[in-house]
This record gives C-alpha cells, structure tokens and sequence, in this order.
C-alpha cells in the first residue's frame, strides 16, 4: 500500500500553482497530485509544461471544492492517507508531512490531523495587520465550534488573530481540522462518506469532521509540522458570495449533525441570530452582505427537507452524544460581551463545559 496523496485543487490558479506548488514538492515525502477543476486560465497547459512529472487529474466542469475532492480522492487507490493542501499553501519546512504521518501512524484512532497553519505575507482582517509569525485565518492550530455553530480556533477566535509565540504546541483534541491542509485517513474518509458536495465550499470540512468526531474518532492538530497559507484564495473576506456559503453550510452542517435534543432550541437560536446579522449589515450600509444573509436562510429552507436523510444516517453512525470541543457557551456573548478574544481565554470554559459533558 501507498503511503500519503497530497491532492492539491487547483481552479483559475496557475500563477498560484507556479508560486507555491515548488515548495510542496521539494518539501514533501507524499506523492504530490494536482486536480484542476476546469480551469480557463491556462492551468492544465502550465502544469503539463513546466510539472509533467506531476500526476494531473483533469475535470470537465468546476465542481468546487467539496465535490472536486470527492472526484479526485474516487480515482486514487491504494493510499493509505491523503492530504488535502490548498493551491495557496507554502511548505518551508522539509518533509513537513513526516510529523503527519508518523502521529497517524501511532494513533490508529484518529481519522484526521492538520500541521500548525502559519500566515504567509501581511494582510488585513477587519483592519487587523496579521504578519508572518501569525496564525492564520482559516485553521490556525486546529478548529473548535461554539454551541450555536459559530468556529473558532486555538489562534483566531472570530476577527482576532494572535501571534504563534508556541502558546499552541501542544497536540490536543480538534473539533475540526482545517480544509487548507487535511491529512485524513483512507479508510475514515469512505467510512464517514467525504466532504458533502452541495456545500461547494466553505465549512464543508467542519462538516466532516463533525461526522468523524460523533463516530468516535480523533482529530487533533500536529505542531511539529507547519504550513504557511495566504488565504482569500477563491473568495476574500467580506465577499457577499462567501457570506452566502458560509451562513447557508453553516446552517445545513448544523441540522445535519445536531442530536435530536439540541435541534430546535439552536435552530431558533441561529434564526435570530442570523437576521441579528444581516440587520448589523444593513445598518452599516453593506447592504450586499445584507441580502446575501438573507439569502443563505432562503436557500436553507429550500434544501431543509433534502437534509433529513443526512441526519438518519449520521444518527446511525453516531457513537458520541456531544462532541467534549463543541463548546456549551455562545462564542459571540463570550467575545463582544465578556471581552475573551483568545483560545486560551476561552480555554476555561471549554475545559469546564467538556468535563460535565
């Protein structure tokens, strides 16, 4: 059996895949496959010219990122992990996915890890300089979820990103990994189905770990190994159309994966909270954003009735009530109202909430 895919998913990225896909393959002890969703830049030319040794996998239509890994991940065999690496990601560090490897290898029970996910350049969230020692946006050191949905990471809790001064480098139990650098395990990938193509993308990753972690498994991140990510990517923060995705996945991961007994109570909950959202939009002119929330709930209900099959399935492969890292506290009154705008000043309450779970 093979050991390790790195499937890089590539659309409209070929100066992306010209910049970073270098560091990954000089860097990497897993086999490196590029899959290209029908890109119209130039791309697949590009790649076969200047990477011909690179496996490339080329699709008729762009599928997105959820279900392009799906068609990818369904054309390999004989792997025992994959990885899952953005086109945007940097690798600096040599054989980074060593650390990957060898931890999955000891640790039979976890289906999924990521590396400690690094800023690449400079950028701006919120007006919030993140520089190249930060964490970064999209998975920083391994991903939790509040009550109500809301995910949050040991290094960014919500538009706060801290530095890495090591504060992270301890391996400890994830609700989620980052969809930016997933390392997953074959055989928990076709037991927990994949990634759930009608999320396109964005949380889709969440999603899945959320199924792996209610079927036991463990998900953690692996600090000896680190990744630098530029992000923004596809869609920038503040995008109307990444507003969409995230609000309406957000809310189709959590009728999917919510126990009987949570399902109503955080539903209305995220029906205010929502409209709370779009009004916030609205008064502060950006009224794109406004509408794409409203939307979102739109085309949740649309696709509502369609989910309940989702929740048959997942309550059978259910083997953990709660998840100990889906936290019993509302992460935006912890953040606006109570001022704890780190992971380790959330750390507390997760720790209490996890212990009387």
């Amino acid at each position: 059996m093979k050991k390790l895919a790195i499937v890089i998913l590539n659309w409209n990225g070929a100066e992306m895949m010209r910049q970073y896909l270098p560091s990954v393959l000089q860097n990497s002890v897993g086999e490196v496959i590029v899959a290209d969703n029908a890109s119209s830049d130039g791309s697949v030319p590009m790649l076969m010219k200047e990477f011909p040794d690179v496996p490339l996998i080329k699709f008729d239509q762009n599928y997105g990122f959820a279900d392009g890994y799906n068609k990818a991940l369904s054309q390999l065999f004989g792997y025992e992990y994959y990885i899952l690496l953005n086109s945007d990601v940097e690798i600096r560090q040599k054989d980074w996915d060593a650390p990957l490897i060898q931890y999955m290898d000891t640790h039979p029970d976890c289906a999924a890890c990521q590396p400690k996910l690094l800023a690449l350049k400079t950028l701006s969230v919120n007006s919030q300089l993140s520089t190249l020692n930060s964490f970064e946006y999209a998975g920083a050191a391994g991903g939790f979820l509040d009550k109500y949905g809301y995910p949050f990471c040991r290094g960014r809790v919500l538009d706060t990103i801290e530095q890495d001064e090591g504060q992270y480098d301890e391996i400890v139990p994830l609700m989620w990994a980052t969809g930016a650098a997933l390392m997953i395990r074959a055989t928990d990938w076709l037991a927990s189905g994949g990634l759930d193509a009608r999320f396109f993308a964005h949380m889709e990753e969440i999603d899945l770990c959320w199924r792996l972690r209610t079927m036991g498994k463990s998900i953690v991140c692996v600090p000896q190994s680190q990744a630098y990510h530029l992000g923004g990517g596809s869609l920038n923060q503040g995008n109307p159309r990444k507003t969409f995705l995230n609000f309406r996945n957000n809310l189709m991961m959590l009728y999917k994966n919510l126990p009987d007994n949570e399902l109503n109570s955080v539903m209305r909950m995220r029906w205010f909270l929502d409209y709370l959202a779009a009004f916030r939009f609205f008064l502060s002119g950006d009224y794109h954003n406004a509408h794409a929330t409203y939307k979102a709930r739109h085309a949740f209900n649309k696709v509502r009735k369609d989910l309940l099959a989702d929740r048959v399935r997942i309550a059978k492969l259910r083997k953990v009530d709660r998840v100990p890292e889906r936290t019993n506290f509302s992460l935006l009154w912890q953040y606006y109202l109570k001022g704890k705008k780190t992971f380790s000043a959330l750390r507390p309450l997760l720790d209490a909430g996890a212990a009387s779970s």
